[in-house]
């Protein structure tokens, strides 16, 4: 019989900062910059990592660690293949929620909104910044899709090196995504688990109210 694993006794205390509404930024994305230049400082691992929340036109969730690559006023940008899981999920139900994870420093963002394609420029721009084997994967894989073992996968590779060399063009399928942000929520870990929720409404009318949550 297989054991079950005991995790109740996992715990953690929150004792680093706190979240006041007069503390923060009038609008979401100065707050998120100054949060994410705070990790950035701290040295921390893939602090740009972000875990990505898609649904089917049926409903049926699905989630992923992709890499935030840009934002700004209009949003926040990651890159992908328009053909994968997400990329048909996003084309059939065009609203996802980023999530960002610094447990070093007791935080979390939730990002939710809307979704757009980058501009074809945005994309080459990037993808033109690309390492070379990253060009030349995303040009070989077609992402989600089932290969036989890892010898197909290595063989398509090769033949996107001999063909494209180290110089391979931006697949049609392959591209940006911006999610333009209808709400944005600062988690700050705080002791006997009152943590400090800040949470970013779009008004109807421009700007943004900020509201505090319950922990």
């Amino acid at each position: 019989m297989t054991a079950t694993m005991d995790l109740a006794q996992l715990r953690q205390e929150y004792m680093r900062e706190r979240l006041d509404e007069g503390d923060v930024a009038v609008d979401p994305i100065t707050q998120f910059r100054a949060w994410f230049d705070e990790a950035v400082r701290a040295q921390l691992a893939m602090v740009n990592a972000m875990s990505l929340a898609t649904a089917s036109a049926q409903g049926q969730p699905s989630a992923r660690i992709v890499l935030l690559k840009g934002v700004d006023d209009r949003g926040f940008v990651f890159y992908t293949h328009y053909e994968s899981r997400k990329g048909r999920e996003l084309s059939e139900n065009p609203r996802a929620s980023l999530l960002a994870y610094w447990i070093e420093l007791e935080r979390e963002v939730r990002i939710e909104g809307s979704i757009e394609k980058t501009s074809a420029d945005e994309s080459d721009a990037y993808f033109a910044t690309m390492p070379a084997g990253s060009r030349v994967a995303a040009a070989a894989s077609v992402q989600s899709t089932v290969v036989t073992d890892r010898a197909a996968l290595e063989k398509a590779y090769a033949d996107a090196v001999q063909r494209y060399g180290d110089a391979p063009p931006r697949p049609a399928g392959w591209g940006g995504y911006r999610l333009i942000a209808d709400s944005i929520e600062f988690w700050q870990g705080r002791e006997n688990r009152l943590h400090d929720r800040l949470l970013y409404r779009r008004r109807a009318a421009g700007g943004w109210e900020i509201v505090r949550l319950a922990p």
